[in-house]
């Protein structure tokens, strides 16, 4: 990882648990506003930890009063269509949900527009007690326009997405779980411990299995049930003789602990 990660005056810090790598998003004094440094920032370094086979979970978080607030308004202010248009401003965020190792989002205080928006591309959100998600783009003469309004309709239905969508209004951690949108609620000072406990059970597995399982999952937002179950069956297939697998079995017909290779 880029040396530029242990500057503390970064816009965004990383640190290694072994195979587990956390990523903090370092914007306090705006509440962790997402402007384009912090988003290539951001994007370049996860495609790295991708291509690693030693990183096999990433933890994506915040501070304890925001994980993200929103875009950089400042920043947004002052483009135009064309500018929006030719640049793709929010183009580089694809390949941000196109990552393919496990990636969970620790999610303190806000998430709000983007910051919300940031948080559904993760895979799963472990949120603290003071959370809070929202799309309050309206209030500011615009839509969600990183995903949002997609992402959060599959993950909360129609009604509820089209609530806070069209209101403006936050939704609370308990709230968020009741929803689906939320994997977990934890107390705010257990939140890193929870993640980085679960974070570091998937990166004992497998990494090409994790990797797979996360592709199935993905599958099933985006296809049939016959398709997707058909597109399940040829990837558990495809991973038969493959070391990771035949350890995994072995180690459970021996009664031991599986080593895998990953």
């Amino acid at each position: 990882m880029s040396d530029l990660l242990s500057d503390h005056n970064s816009p965004l810090l990383a640190e290694r648990h072994g195979r587990v790598v956390v990523l903090r998003l370092n914007r306090p004094a705006v509440l962790n506003a997402l402007n384009s440094q912090l988003m290539q920032l951001l994007v370049s370094t996860c495609s790295e930890l991708d291509a690693d086979p030693d990183t096999g979970c990433i933890i994506l978080t915040g501070n304890e009063r925001a994980f993200a607030a929103g875009a950089d308004i400042e920043e947004l202010a002052a483009q135009r269509h064309l500018d929006m248009f030719q640049q793709g401003f929010f183009e580089p965020w694809d390949r941000f949900a196109a990552l393919r190792t496990p990636i969970i989002a620790a999610v303190s205080g806000y998430a709000l527009g983007g910051g919300c928006e940031l948080a559904m591309m993760c895979d799963m959100i472990f949120a603290a007690d003071n959370a809070r998600f929202g799309q309050p783009e309206v209030k500011i003469g615009v839509t969600p326009g990183m995903g949002g309004s997609q992402r959060l309709t599959r993950l909360v239905g129609k009604s509820r997405a089209m609530d806070m969508i069209l209101t403006g209004r936050m939704m609370n951690a308990q709230e968020a779980e009741r929803a689906g949108l939320a994997a977990r609620v934890v107390p705010a000072d257990a939140l890193f411990s929870t993640a980085l406990e679960a974070a570091q059970q998937i990166a004992g597995y497998s990494k090409a299995v994790t990797m797979t399982a996360k592709e199935m999952v993905r599958q099933a937002e985006q296809t049939s049930l016959q398709d997707g179950v058909l597109f399940e069956r040829r990837s558990y297939y495809a991973l038969y003789g493959s070391e990771d697998q035949i350890e995994g079995m072995q180690a459970f017909m021996e009664k031991r602990p599986a080593v895998f290779r990953r």
